[in-house]
């Protein structure tokens, strides 16, 4: 295939390493068609069906070519969903930075809420965070973005990448578990609504779950009448707050060991 004659050597780990020639398109290669349709393709089958159901005849098929096609554009399955990737990444609203009276908690707040619903719209993108690099061109995007305001937040440059780990490794881990019950809930035929009554209802009267049932779900989701959505909406709000605040903390310890002549390193003492 032309995408890869003239290529030897151990293939590298990722699409975004690779130094492939620029794709020409032969007279036997459907007209109409380029990387950027294939890609939106890509995302459309996944999104609909999901990752164990997609497959390079499937995504060919959606397009009305052969598979053979699609290797003109493409090495590999794994390099589409590295693409694939990439092109979700870039729904995702970056603050404006050319306000510096903005306030580094609100923007923060933005790009974890940003990532929460970019998550949840594509439920297979949490599986592959875990099994690709990540650092196409939109989502390094968002990366830099994220690094430029942490610097603002007043941690030294030390702890910018544990912060940011504590706040969007939270974000990812919210997010997946929240897709992971929605997909559930679709399998079932139900919402998530309707299974939420149905474990209250079935733990309600139980002895094992009653100081549960008293401190939580009584006292606070049925007396206020949330929804499961609603509920989650919430308590992902408040757990990013307690992020944030916890950044705070940290940054006013520093300041003050700062202040004492004492170095950063027993920060966590």
């Amino acid at each position: 295939m032309a995408a890869t004659s003239g290529r030897a050597g151990k293939r590298p780990s990722s699409v975004w390493l690779a130094e492939r020639p620029p794709v020409r398109r032969k007279a036997d290669q459907p007209a109409g068609l380029d990387l950027d349709k294939i890609v939106a393709a890509t995302v459309r089958l996944l999104d609909a069906d999901g990752l164990a159901k997609f497959s390079m005849r499937r995504l060919a098929a959606e397009l009305g070519v052969t598979a053979m096609s699609v290797y003109w554009y493409v090495d590999t399955k794994d390099d589409l969903l590295e693409l694939a990737m990439d092109a979700v990444a870039g729904e995702m609203e970056l603050p404006d930075e050319s306000d510096e009276r903005a306030d580094w908690r609100d923007q923060l707040r933005h790009l974890a809420t940003e990532y929460r619903a970019m998550l949840l719209a594509h439920p297979w993108m949490p599986r592959l965070l875990g099994q690709y690099l990540n650092f196409g061109p939109r989502s390094m995007a968002f990366s830099n973005a994220t690094l430029r305001v942490m610097a603002r937040s007043g941690l030294p440059k030390e702890s910018t990448s544990g912060a940011l780990a504590a706040v969007f490794q939270f974000v990812y881990g919210f997010a997946t578990i929240q897709g992971l019950h929605r997909a559930r809930c679709q399998a079932q035929g139900s919402s998530l609504d309707e299974y939420f009554q149905k474990v209250v209802g079935t733990v309600q009267d139980r002895p094992e779950f009653a100081e549960t049932m008293e401190l939580t779900v009584n006292a606070t989701y049925a007396r206020e009448g949330l929804s499961a959505e609603q509920m989650l909406d919430d308590d992902f709000a408040f757990a990013l707050d307690l992020q944030i605040a916890g950044i705070e903390a940290m940054r006013e310890r520093v300041q003050k060991r700062e202040a004492e002549g004492l170095p950063h390193q027993d920060d966590r003492s």
